[in-house]
């Protein structure tokens, strides 16, 4: 299993995704996991209407992702504390994912996620390896101007790994950079 970060607009998404069309790999998205581990009634969720209050949650009672963020990013406290308890449970479920992957046979997981790096609350014995997708500032926002997600831009610059990772330059077309990483999976 490799886990694939990197910041918002360098690639992580759709090198994922074009590694997983060879046959016996799959893309694992962890923003997709994160939603499924703090749906409803599930632990997860409580544990966050309890740390961040019931004005996270939207109407019809799921938690609202933007209002989370709003108030888990006012002090880097609260950031801990979302970090502590969303991704030791989305850690769990890719053990899961992991093991239903075993059972039908799938050579290759690659995990997308922004923090999986950088973030000291990953288990990060469970990687073979996690690269990090290197770009310049310039690249990362017309990768994301061109995607319409102009407003994640300035999302998570700060994030840098801070442990040991592999290191791809992720400049250029994104089908050279998923080469560039099958590669460095491969060595």
């Amino acid at each position: 299993m490799i886990g694939l970060a990197g910041q918002p607009g360098s690639g992580k998404s759709t090198v994922a995704q074009l590694l997983a069309e060879r046959a016996g790999v799959e893309a694992i998205d962890l923003d997709r996991v994160a939603w499924e581990v703090y749906a409803p009634s599930t632990p997860t969720y409580e544990r966050l209407v309890e740390r961040f209050g019931c004005k996270i949650l939207s109407g019809d009672g799921r938690i609202d992702r933007g209002r989370l963020a709003a108030r888990a990013f006012e002090s880097e406290a609260a950031r801990e504390d979302l970090e502590a308890i969303v991704h030791p449970a989305v850690i769990a479920r890719l053990i899961e994912l992991k093991g239903d992957a075993d059972v039908r046979s799938i050579d290759l997981l690659v995990v997308e996620g922004a923090l999986l790096a950088s973030s000291s609350h990953v288990d990060r014995s469970i990687f073979d390896s996690i690269i990090w997708l290197e770009v310049s500032d310039e690249t990362r926002r017309e990768r994301l101007r061109v995607d319409g997600r102009e407003a994640h831009a300035d999302r998570m610059v700060e994030v840098r790994p801070d442990v040991a990772t592999d290191v791809v330059n992720a400049e250029g077309a994104v089908g050279e950079v998923a080469e560039r990483v099958r590669r460095a999976i491969a060595s």
